[in-house]
């Protein structure tokens, strides 16, 4: 078996695949408005519909299975495309399993479909308070599945690992409140004008306010912004498992390439610096 699986979709052919998806959801795709991603390719359908084409290596999928979209179909009050029938299919040479999802249509585009956002987002009263009855409902729900955000189960030993690395183990990261959690909530999986909740692939129980954290830090390089998601989610974020968990998600940023982190590298360290304040008190 291969040791090293096709991961980046945005490059080479992938014809066979999504011919496999055309026959097994019955369904034409219309290629040439394919939104490619590192594991993923979007298109709409003559139906009037979207697919979500994924691959992700044998190893990820642990024995939960990876079936989140479908999944997530059952969660009620939250803004999301309807879901209508999914396939996967193992490519064994190449240590690989695919998946596609077919979901409602939907119109409004990602805040940020790629990169950093650094321009302010015209979100109206009706986008937050959209979003924010989504977390709240989504956060209310039952279920037994655990996040994987990037595809890696989230756990107090992984989060207290990270942490203990980048800062230290002198900090307690007891984590006392856990929650169903979207876990990949970034401006690329918000829409607007209209807020719609993308890519449910990875959602499950996770620290209470990862979802708010995620959308914090990735809106440190616009103070403004990240200042209404303070104010929207504050009860979340100020809470101590909420605080850890942006603690958490700093770790990458002030760890990575000063490259990757761009402009939130800056923010991120004061963030860093006013969470260790907090926590430590």
């Amino acid at each position: 078996m291969s040791q090293t699986p096709r991961l980046d979709l945005r490059s080479g052919s992938h014809d066979e695949v999504l011919a496999r998806v055309e026959r097994a959801l019955d369904v034409r795709l219309n290629q040439a408005a394919a939104v490619r991603k590192r594991r993923s390719i979007g298109l709409p359908t003559d139906a009037g519909t979207w697919v979500r084409v994924e691959a992700r290596p044998a190893s990820k999928v642990t024995g939960q299975g990876w079936n989140g979209t479908e999944t997530a179909a059952a969660l009620q009050g939250v803004a999301m495309p309807g879901w209508y029938q999914g396939v996967s299919w193992a490519e064994r040479d190449a240590g690989l399993l695919w998946r596609a999802d077919e979901t409602d249509y939907v119109a409004a585009r990602p805040v940020k479909p790629g990169g950093i956002l650094t321009e302010a987002p015209a979100l109206d009263e009706a986008w937050w308070s959209t979003l924010a009855r989504s977390l709240a409902a989504l956060a209310g729900a039952d279920t037994t599945r655990v996040a994987t955000p990037h595809t890696v189960p989230i756990s107090q030993a992984r989060l207290s690992a990270t942490i203990g690395r980048v800062f230290g183990d002198q900090l307690d990261t007891t984590l006392d409140r856990w929650v169903p959690a979207h876990a990949d909530l970034n401006w690329a999986n918000l829409t607007a004008p209209g807020c719609v909740l993308l890519d449910w692939e990875d959602w499950g129980l996770a620290p209470a306010g990862l979802d708010a954290a995620n959308l914090l830090v990735n809106s440190l390089a616009i103070p403004a912004l990240a200042d209404r998601v303070r104010d929207t989610f504050a009860a979340e974020l100020a809470s101590r498992t909420g605080r850890i968990v942006t603690l958490f998600l700093c770790a990458d940023i002030v760890t990575a390439p000063a490259d990757y982190s761009g402009p939130l590298l800056e923010p991120a360290g004061g963030l860093v610096e006013e969470l260790l304040k907090a926590l430590q008190a």
